[in-house]
């Protein structure tokens, strides 16, 4: 009798909390045909209050919003202190200026590496009297191996910076600027990069009339194609009115970028070598000098940029630094998934193993997420956040971040009480993040849309942005 009494109290309890959750249904209908979405709220607490559900157990591609997973499990393995470290190591001894041996270059896949810290690093070499590399220069990339693009990055899409793979020779964001400048109707237009830039740009580029009525003219697009060694190729159409454009490609040979600046930074150093630039993809196991480091940020600053500017490179660089670390192997795009998966289950007591977690950035169209597991992942930051310091590197709106221009949260009564991460690709706008009310408590909520295409392209966001303005005010105040 008793147990019977306890069933009914659980039933009158679980149906007073769907009576009391918000419905989602009549704000769907504000979203164009063929817009599928998943919805959970709650309350942050010990025992969270459900205010919202709407499918919340269907799998739907993260995009961005896997960002704070790839964020928890960085936290939680790697540390708030944790750096990349480059360093320039030797088998030799230096005498009269010279270094006999060779020269290590241990890459680290430091997304945060550029030109001038490997300048400093070779102005370092020359303080200690070398003027010489007796040997050969060896590019250790070990930290990674296997394909610096994850499975499921979409092809056309390659050759975008934001698509920069994440490679262990990683310098300049491994992205470069190039121009392009119509000519006179039915002339190329020309294309050009810094004569720094170790990339070669072909245009055959046809410049079109503003207006043209020609369909071989308006359906004519500007695009890009590539070739070994950073050659790339750019066809298409350009309009006369067009100014000069600004261009931003990523670097798809890591490799050859890398070396071509390590070899111009050395001349313009004068410090001359006897042998080649070789990479070695095995860790060199034998008995090494350091000569000179350099170091990123502390985890806790990258965390910062990759959440609030949805910055992909730093993204993936964590990810396959997941796998090398946790494993203590060459990062790859598995081990890295594998070791998301079990550092949130073992120090989160969050399961993840039936989500496809393909790579740190969501720009796979391979991952496969829930709105109850991001939950879950809401859940648990914000319970330790006084540990984690997660909530606060996401974006504010109205403030900064991919949140300060979106239209549905720039003004009060949102402005500065969501924080949440954004996640875009071609039909999906999603969210994850909390709702701050006046008392300062936090209420969590996930929103997964998928198959947006809107009716009106003047306008593509308005539907979304509509949707998003009027469903959460219902949690603000």
């Amino acid at each position: 009798m008793l147990n019977f009494r306890l069933f009914i109290l659980f039933i009158i309890a679980f149906f007073s909390s769907l009576l009391q959750a918000q419905s989602v249904e009549p704000y769907i209908s504000t979203l164009p045909k063929g817009s599928d979405i998943s919805i959970l709220v709650q309350t942050v607490e010990n025992n969270p209050k459900l205010l919202a559900k709407y499918k919340s157990d269907q799998f739907k591609q993260p995009a961005s919003t896997q960002k704070v997973i790839t964020a928890l499990a960085a936290e939680l393995e790697l540390g708030s202190d944790f750096r990349f470290i480059t360093r320039m190591q030797t088998n030799g001894t230096i005498s009269n200026k010279q270094l006999n041996g060779d020269l290590i270059i241990q890459l680290s896949g430091d997304p945060t590496f550029s030109r001038e810290k490997l300048r400093s690093m070779l102005i370092a070499l020359r303080q200690k009297g070398i003027e010489k590399i007796a040997g050969n220069i060896i590019l250790d990339t070990s930290i990674f191996t296997s394909h610096d693009k994850a499975p499921g990055w979409s092809w056309n899409n390659l050759t975008a910076c934001y698509s920069a793979p994440s490679s262990a020779a990683t310098i300049d964001d491994n992205c470069f600027y190039a121009t392009i400048t119509p000519s006179k109707v039915g002339a190329i237009a020309s294309a050009s990069v810094a004569a720094s830039t170790p990339v070669i740009i072909t245009s055959d580029v046809r410049t079109v009339a503003a207006n043209s009525k020609d369909l071989n003219d308006k359906y004519c697009e500007l695009d890009v194609s590539y070739s070994d060694k950073n050659r790339y190729y750019l066809s298409g159409c350009i309009s006369a009115s067009a100014d000069k454009t600004p261009l931003k490609f990523a670097v798809l040979d890591s490799i050859e970028y890398f070396s071509t600046i390590l070899k111009n930074e050395l001349k313009t150093q004068k410090i001359s070598y006897t042998g080649g630039i070789i990479e070695k993809n095995k860790k060199i196991n034998s008995q090494l000098t350091l000569l000179t480091s350099s170091q990123s940020a502390p985890l806790s600053d990258l965390l910062t940029v990759m959440l609030k500017k949805s910055n992909n490179l730093y993204a993936d660089a964590i990810f396959r630094t997941l796998g090398a670390h946790y494993f203590n192997i060459s990062g790859t795009w598995r081990n890295g998934s594998d070791a998301v998966k079990q550092i949130l289950r073992k120090k989160a007591g969050i399961n993840l193993e039936n989500l496809v977690i393909a790579d740190g950035s969501g720009l796979s169209r391979l991952n496969l997420v829930s709105a109850d597991k991001l939950m879950e992942v809401l859940q648990y930051i914000a319970a330790n956040n006084a540990r984690l310091g997660i909530i606060e590197k996401l974006p504010i709106a109205g403030i900064d971040g991919t949140l300060q221009y979106r239209k549905s949260f720039s003004q009060p009564p949102f402005k500065e009480a969501i924080i949440a991460k954004t996640g875009y690709i071609q039909g999906s706008y999603n969210l994850a993040g909390f709702i701050q009310k006046s008392d300062g408590r936090y209420i969590a909520f996930v929103q997964l849309l998928s198959g947006y295409q809107a009716e009106s392209q003047n306008e593509p966001k308005s539907a979304i942005m509509k949707f998003e303005s009027e469903f959460y005010k219902n949690f603000v105040n």
